[in-house]
């Protein structure tokens, strides 16, 4: 009898169909293309990110100033009646080689005398110095096409802001020496690859403020005390921070005496 069984295979070629398998299939479709549409928008997102820090390493790591040289003025009456101290600093200020573009404007300058220390921003930034939510922090007077008007300014005068205070001790001025591209201008002091400016910094003592002149700038309306004290073997640190990047060190001892030199070389 077992001999005789037969053993039939049955086809069933019938699929399941209906408003619940199409539901489950909808569903699957939905659930994929969410999943696809979130895998797309985290790697775009993960992607501006990293292209976003990378570009910030690199100006990180590539925007640098260099220091060249820096000459100090004495402040005088005449060839033969000049002041103790050293009361104007004239830093040659250019880009390393591969640096980004560098805005003088956010740039801030440190410098001490190992007794005061200064945090100097430029004339024309409307922001440091300001009442909060104005834009009335610039140096009082800046003018943004006679460097040397805001030369003397920046010796002589002084500001009014959130509070009243001496130009000398708050802001440094600049003026251009090589700018090939003509983009440097006392509004707008960003530097590019190849330019150089004169940075200047005052450095006005007390026992110079009865001084008529400073190089060739008229100080007859009285010179302002910034309360560094640069006397012959004094320790000078300055400091140059950049909006970003490294920052650049200069520093330098003042000569055992100035003479009769009215301009004294200080660095390198």
């Amino acid at each position: 009898m077992k001999a005789n069984r037969r053993k039939t295979l049955f086809k069933n070629t019938g699929a399941q169909v209906g408003i619940g398998t199409l539901i489950i299939f909808i569903a699957m479709v939905l659930v994929a293309a969410v999943a696809a549409a979130v895998l797309i928008q985290t790697s775009g997102t993960l992607q501006q990110k990293a292209q976003s820090t990378g570009k910030q390493a690199t100006q990180e790591v590539s925007s640098n100033l260099i220091v060249k040289n820096i000459e100090g003025v004495r402040a005088k009456n005449s060839a033969t009646d000049m002041s103790s101290t050293i009361d104007l600093l004239k830093l040659k200020v250019g880009l390393n080689v591969g640096s980004a573009s560098v805005d003088v404007n956010q740039v801030v300058v440190s410098i001490t005398d190992g007794t005061t220390a200064n945090n100097l921003v430029y004339a024309a930034n409307q922001k440091t110095y300001a009442n909060i939510g104005a834009s009335d922090g610039a140096m009082d007077g800046f003018n943004v096409s006679d460097s040397a008007n805001n030369l003397q300014l920046l010796l002589v005068n002084t500001t009014t802001a959130s509070t009243t205070f001496n130009n000398c001790d708050h802001f440094f001025t600049v003026d251009r020496i090589r700018d090939e591209d003509a983009s440097f201008s006392q509004s707008n002091p960003v530097m590019n690859t190849g330019d150089l400016i004169n940075l200047y910094l005052a450095t006005t003592s007390a026992s110079s403020t009865g001084f008529n002149y400073v190089s060739t700038i008229d100080t007859s309306a009285g010179l302002k005390n910034s309360r560094l004290n640069l006397v012959p073997r004094t320790i000078v640190n300055i400091i140059l921070t950049p909006e970003s990047g490294v920052v650049t060190n200069a520093d330098f001892v003042t000569p055992s005496s100035y003479g009769v030199k009215e301009a004294v070389q200080l660095y390198p």
